[in-house]
């Protein structure tokens, strides 16, 4: 059997890591198994969707690489199918007429709540042998309700919570077409799953409680139901549900804030999944790694310092040509050009840093001025180190070579001249050409800043 999974996102809001991980273990899996990976954009909810939130939805999965086999199908362009299903239902006794009204639900729930009872609909409308319907009201257009088995119970195995079973008892009858005519979630979701032979259903747990309706509507075509796995929530860093309204950010705000695909596929997968203790690997290594039978039980918490840290190992890890590109772009956001420098500007920096835009900003000094603090240059460039800083200036200005070697050893003979430790000169140098005290070794930087901006720096003590 080809597995075939899939990712059916609503485009009523931005797409966040949420949202996002609940694509990511479903395209894990049929690339894991050599299936297909299905988009399906579920649409239905016609006033709150947008084409913009489907452009961020397809614009995350490619920054991430979750590219997908077929699709996107949209689900309101597929109305006429759910439509001759929904026919074909009714026609075999599945499915039914209810004219209760909006206010007539409303009082059954307030006297069933009343009487401590669970609130569900009562079969009012649902036809049995024997049994004599109320008359039908003039000009009421109804809707459309599943009849659910009334005896026995639904379960099914799941791949994340193990065996669940729920007495049918639980379940009223779902409403599966609006007045309208127009079907309603739960069935539109069991079309789809069933024309596009989906064999996993990879989700979210707080579809756990529509599983057993779309149980018994697979059963009632004849289809057998698909393996389904459940995923714990991803709780952000309060512990509250991860979601737009409790600060959640969209994915693509994390390539603007320069975190790299592959870091954020590596931390996602660790928000749910793991492989024994790995803790940093390649998107090719989790799809070879990835199985159902590795995921997690307990809701996973969001923490950026641990995505941050992943990012960083990363960026480390990274080649700097690769590297190049993507600090380009973030420099290119501040107006920067760079030049064949960057690369190796990259490599002298990314140790120290936790993203591309960390990295621009070490790169903007050696492309832009450089404007130290007051307090900065109070403390290292004094009045006992400037003849120092002069002597360096001289030696440097005069070097028929701009490496880091000959770079360093101008650095040694001003040190032994004027009886100095490395730091009682590196600071004020760093300070003077980099605007900070902190940088990597300082004949490195000075060799990639360029002699005659060292020089222009360095009068300015």
């Amino acid at each position: 059997m080809n597995t075939r999974t899939r990712f059916a996102p609503s485009p009523t809001g931005f797409i966040h890591l949420g949202n996002i991980r609940s694509a990511l273990y479903p395209w894990a899996f049929a690339r894991a198994t050599g299936g297909d990976f299905i988009l399906r954009i579920e649409d239905t909810d016609v006033e709150r969707s947008s084409q913009e939130a489907v452009d961020v939805i397809l614009e995350g999965m490619a920054w991430l690489g979750l590219n997908h086999d077929e699709g996107p199908f949209y689900q309101m362009q597929r109305m006429d199918r759910y439509k001759e299903v929904l026919a074909q239902l009714q026609a075999a006794g599945h499915v039914y007429p209810c004219y209760m009204s909006v206010a007539e639900l409303d009082a059954l729930r307030e006297r069933q709540m009343a009487a401590k009872e669970k609130p569900r609909y009562d079969g009012t409308w649902r036809p049995e042998e024997g049994k004599t319907l109320p008359a039908i009201p003039a000009g009421v257009q109804p809707v459309l309700r599943f009849k659910t088995p009334l005896t026995g119970m639904v379960s099914w195995d799941d791949k994340v919570k193990g065996r669940i079973e729920i007495r049918n008892t639980e379940l009223d009858d779902l409403v599966i077409a609006r007045p309208d005519g127009t079907p309603t979630y739960n069935f539109c979701v069991v079309v789809d799953d069933m024309d596009m032979a989906i064999t996993h259903v990879i989700r979210g747990d707080d579809h756990v409680n529509n599983t057993p309706r779309q149980i018994h509507i697979f059963n009632a075509l004849g289809y057998t139901p698909p393996v389904y796995a459940h995923l714990p929530t991803v709780l952000n860093e309060q512990g509250d549900k991860l979601s737009k309204r409790t600060g959640a950010k969209p994915v693509t705000q994390f390539r603007d804030e320069g975190f790299l695909p592959e870091a954020m596929v590596n931390y996602l997968a660790r928000l749910g999944w793991s492989h024994g203790d790995d803790e940093i690997f390649s998107s090719t290594q989790f799809v070879q790694w990835f199985n159902l039978d590795h995921l997690g039980k307990s809701a996973a918490q969001f923490d950026e310092a641990k995505l941050r840290w992943v990012n960083a190992q990363h960026l480390k890890a990274m080649a700097d040509d690769a590297l190049a590109p993507l600090v380009q772009a973030q420099l290119q956001h501040l107006d920067i050009t760079s030049d064949a420098r960057l690369p190796a500007i990259c490599g002298l920096f990314k140790d120290r840093c936790d993203t591309t835009v960390a990295l621009a900003h070490w790169a903007k000094a050696f492309y832009t001025d450089v404007h130290p603090s007051a307090e900065d240059v109070a403390k290292h460039v004094t009045d006992a180190v400037r003849p120092a800083l002069q002597l360096l200036s001289d030696k440097l200005g005069a070097l028929p070579e701009w490496t880091t070697p000959a770079i360093s050893e101008a650095i040694k003979a001003v040190l032994a001249e004027q009886g100095l430790k490395m730091p009682q000169l590196a600071m004020p140098v760093r300070v003077l050409v980099m605007g900070t005290p902190q940088t990597p070794s300082v004949d490195a930087v000075l060799a990639l800043c360029g002699q005659e901006k060292v020089l222009a720096r360095l009068k300015g003590a």
